[in-house]
């Protein structure tokens, strides 16, 4: 899972982008008459984001029906974490063995479960359960409209982390920035409250989500030389060590139990719900990597940023809320703190690749 720093986004255009030479997605680079006209480019552009904002928005709605649903009555929220996570194992296995069949999976490397390499990728896979649990965790106990707010603290964790661990500094607009994201969380934390729907378990794993997903971003970026800098095999063997650690903990926890008495464990459309979830959880790491490709990460994550606001109203029409002015206020302060943070950090980030004195010491090698 951006994730990352390389940050999720990194970590995709590397390996999406093979780290150098022409990209076969993109429109050629070079004469005026080799590129491909601007329409045509604007309407990639358009299509790739309008796909990155379909997957993603309908992902969350998805996973918050399997995970709370009052006509479903699924209390079992590992096991529905788990299936994504054997699914997506079983994706990428997929189309590795489809990699002879030519495009599009041509570019895709073989896979196979290498027990030492699973070994090392092993403690990343500790930090992507949490990461996933708790991302699952909080979006069952708050609702989809206040989501983006209650996991909101994932760019001050970057910032934090990146000083803590990696002993680099953030400039001063930027922490002006990572202050109206705290100040909009609590806004959001207090008018939830008000409200009446504050739950300070949701809030509790929202938090543990950002925290899980900056030390997410760091560990991957340690692991990626043990998988040879490939995104793919590093989904498949993350993916694998989850499915093996999910199950004493649902055995701990006694979702087993709880499955072996749901009523629609025998439903067509239960499992269709599950495998679409699945599909949909695989399918965001590739069209988020696919928005970079036709953009940027600087535009990806402003594409983000906006998606997380339709995602916020679409959240409030669809579930007939009511919400006061301070609590759109909140989230107007997450949303505006997230996106001066972007735009900060994108202008550093062109400071730094136009200045050749820049010390390596003093870049920001996580991307945060």
């Amino acid at each position: 899972m951006s994730r990352a720093q390389l940050t999720r986004t990194g970590i995709l255009r590397m390996a999406l982008g093979g780290g150098g030479g022409a990209d076969p997605l993109l429109p050629a680079e070079g004469g005026g008459d080799r590129r491909a006209p601007f329409l045509l480019r604007a309407l990639r552009i358009a299509v790739v984001v309008c796909l990155y904002w379909f997957t993603s928005i309908a992902m969350v709605f998805l996973n918050k029906y399997l995970l709370d649903s009052p006509s479903l009555r699924l209390d079992a929220p590992l096991f529905v974490t788990f299936f994504q996570c054997a699914l997506t194992a079983a994706l990428c296995l997929g189309l590795s063995l489809g990699a002879a069949c030519g495009p599009p999976c041509a570019g895709l490397p073989a896979l196979r479960l290498d027990p030492k390499v699973s070994r090392s990728v092993l403690p990343l896979s500790a930090v992507f359960i949490g990461m996933v649990t708790s991302n699952n965790l909080c979006l069952k106990h708050v609702g989809v409209a206040f989501y983006n707010v209650g996991r909101s603290l994932t760019t001050v964790f970057n910032v934090l982390l990146s000083y803590l661990l990696l002993k680099q500094t953030t400039s001063l607009y930027a922490l002006l920035a990572c202050g109206v994201i705290i100040g909009g969380f609590w806004l959001g934390v207090d008018q939830e409250g008000a409200e009446g729907t504050l739950s300070w378990t949701g809030i509790f794993f929202g938090i543990l989500a950002s925290l899980c997903v900056s030390l997410n971003a760091i560990y991957t970026k340690k692991v990626l030389p043990v998988v040879d800098g490939s995104i793919w095999r590093l989904t498949f063997y993350n993916n694998v060590n989850a499915c093996v650690l999910f199950f004493p903990l649902m055995v701990l926890l006694g979702e087993f139990r709880t499955l072996y008495h749901f009523d629609k464990l025998g439903s067509p459309s239960f499992w269709g719900m599950m495998t679409l979830g699945g599909v949909f959880g695989f399918a965001i790491g590739y069209v988020t990597g696919l928005q970079i490709k036709f953009t940027s990460p600087l535009t990806h994550n402003v594409s983000g940023t906006a998606k997380a606001c339709a995602q916020t109203v679409l959240a409030v029409i669809y579930f007939e809320e009511t919400k006061s002015f301070l609590w759109w206020t909140s989230n107007l302060m997450v949303l505006g703190g997230s996106f001066a943070y972007t735009w900060v950090k994108g202008l550093e980030m062109r400071k730094v690749q136009e200045d050749p004195n820049v010390k390596s010491g003093e870049r920001n090698d996580t991307g945060v």
